[in-house]
């Protein structure tokens, strides 16, 4: 069965052009010209990714975003946007965006992009335990010290691979490899980023494991009194 692409896009050709794209890369695409349209799609149909426009009308892509975040936290979402500045990408990962695409773009390079996301998919077993931390690959759940752990996709897929090599020290060239695929495109300090926000959700429920920094080197998943 061919993965469901929601597409939210007001400008009529390039929405044109990103459905014709997609469907030719075997994916389902549905269309929305707006927020809440897009809002209406998600609660009818269970979709594998979300490409959202930022600027839309009427509501913003991060808003957007964030929605359907909390509607789906399984969903994986790609934001595009002409806007290339830090805050402005900071905010789409922290609307809890799995990743930001500036336009113009190749098409080569969104499509890239989208098997990266869908291959995070197919990566592990279905149950992982270390120490209290409790993930759950399938529902995409996490439970540390008895408490549920609210991630974004990347985030999840960030502590999911520290916790699947617990045992050594996960250099970041590695991380970068695993999560966001081997491209040159991706700056070395968006895990260093991405380790950051996992580290504050966690400290947030008392996490009986902690991330800690080699530094030079990587990262590493460690129970919490060690």
């Amino acid at each position: 069965m061919a993965l469901r692409i929601l597409v939210v896009e007001d400008e009529p050709e390039m929405a044109n052009l990103l459905a014709r794209g997609l469907r030719g890369e075997g994916y389902a695409v549905d269309l929305a010209d707006n927020g809440i349209d897009g809002i209406g799609l998600a609660s009818e149909e269970p979709y594998d990714i979300a490409v959202l426009d930022v600027m839309l009308p009427g509501m913003s892509g991060f808003e957007l975003c964030r929605r359907l975040r909390a509607q789906s936290g399984g969903m994986a979402i790609l934001l595009l946007t002409a806007r290339d500045a830090v805050d402005d990408r900071v905010r789409g990962l922290d609307s809890g965006a799995d990743d930001y695409l500036t336009k113009p773009f190749e098409f080569a390079e969104l499509a890239a992009r989208l098997r990266a996301l869908r291959r995070r998919d197919s990566i592990g077993a279905s149950r992982l335990e270390i120490g209290g931390l409790q993930i759950d690959m399938t529902r995409h759940e996490i439970v540390a010290g008895g408490k549920e752990l609210r991630l974004s996709r990347t985030e999840f897929d960030l502590l999911r691979l520290l916790a699947e090599n617990a045992t050594r020290i996960m250099p970041r060239a590695e991380i970068i490899d695993s999560i966001w695929g081997a491209a040159s495109y991706i700056d070395p300090n968006i895990v260093d980023q991405y380790v950051s926000y996992v580290r504050r959700k966690l400290d947030t429920v008392g996490s009986p494991v902690r991330i800690v920094t080699a530094r030079g080197v990587g990262f590493q998943l460690i129970a919490a009194h060690e």
